[in-house]
């Protein structure tokens, strides 16, 4: 069973629990960071760990519908730019497990409950790319309403956490702008490319704006989270956020946000939206997206035929240390 180590900044073992929580608080409130072996209260870890790992294995499934256009790629230039991005991906995945480790937690129990569907990913994923406009959309919305919810996490409570973020948002803001950068070119080529981007803004739009969780009325962990300072801002207004840096962009660039409702707000300046299908975001969270089953599928496959990988990893170090222990 995992045991916290108490830092000398803590109250003595003696102490009372309600003194360890009061203690925890101050230094949340004085924005002092979190470690690995500072006493945290165990409701703090677990929180932590179904966020980090959350956000662990939407990297990592986040690989699927953009590598499905990696030999597909319209240019060498644009297929060099996704393999790395995929790639990205793929670490930022590795540094968020190591990241819940330090919280007790191995790697392999949190891809178990992936696997058995105990553990969510982002429901964005569970939907397809059918054309390249798709992965200029991906990288556009989906990494630009990742940013808007990642950056604030470089100032987590849990210092484990904030540094993994710092690396990952510098690498989320160049796949930003290289999809938008894609969205641009289909923007003002021929008016079928204008087409396919604009059908592909039609597509994730909707799906974008449901990635920053349901409203605030409805949100299960958000007033914890932010007492404790592991996220920094609600829902809404992360979402307000977005919207708001999202739709010029568009407009600049001759899209139209697919939104009958869509208005700016002069008094506010912001862009006010029509209502969002929270429904469809139930569905898809409860497993009935377009590509539920064949994401978690793809993931299975892959740890079932990369055992002997793993296996021999272990093998590797066993020997290693068998040799070590020798000398």
């Amino acid at each position: 069973m995992y045991t916290q180590a108490l830092n000398t900044k803590d109250a003595p073992d003696t102490a009372e629990p309600e003194a360890h929580a009061a203690r925890f608080q101050e230094r949340i409130d004085t924005e002092e960071r979190i470690e690995a072996n500072d006493w945290m209260p165990e409701a703090y870890r677990r929180t932590l760990i179904r966020q980090i790992s959350q956000h662990a294995h939407s990297e990592i499934v986040g690989m699927l519908p953009e590598g499905n256009w990696i030999t597909r790629a319209p240019s060498l230039r644009r297929k060099a730019a996704l393999l790395a991005k995929v790639q990205d991906e793929g670490g930022h995945g590795l540094y968020l497990y190591a990241a819940a480790e330090t919280l007790g937690v191995s790697r392999e129990e949190l891809v178990d409950q992936l696997l058995a569907q105990k553990a969510r990913y982002s429901s964005i994923f569970n939907y397809p790319t059918l054309t390249w406009a798709d992965i200029g959309a991906i990288g556009w919305l989906v990494d630009g309403a990742a940013i808007m919810n990642q950056i604030p996490l470089c100032r987590c409570s849990y210092g484990p956490y904030a540094r993994a973020m710092i690396r990952i948002c510098k690498e989320e803001s160049f796949h930003q702008r290289q999809g938008y950068e894609i969205m641009v070119t289909l923007a003002r080529g021929t008016p079928e490319q204008k087409e396919m981007a604009q059908d592909a803004l039609n597509r994730w739009w909707a799906p974008c704006l449901m990635m920053f969780g349901p409203p605030d009325t409805e949100s299960q962990h958000s007033d914890t989270s932010m007492a404790w300072k592991i996220k920094r801002f609600t829902n809404d207004s992360l979402r307000q956020k977005f919207i708001d840096a999202t739709v010029p962009q568009a407009h600049h660039i001759g899209l139209a946000i697919p939104d009958p409702a869509l208005r700016l707000d002069e008094a506010s300046g912001h862009w006010l939206t029509g209502p969002i299908d929270w429904e469809e975001f139930r569905r898809v969270l409860a497993g009935g997206g377009p590509c539920n089953r064949e994401r978690l599928a793809a993931r299975r496959r892959a740890h079932e035929t990369g055992a002997w990988v793993r296996e021999a990893a272990m093998a590797h170090a066993a020997k290693q240390s068998a040799q070590k222990q020798a000398a």
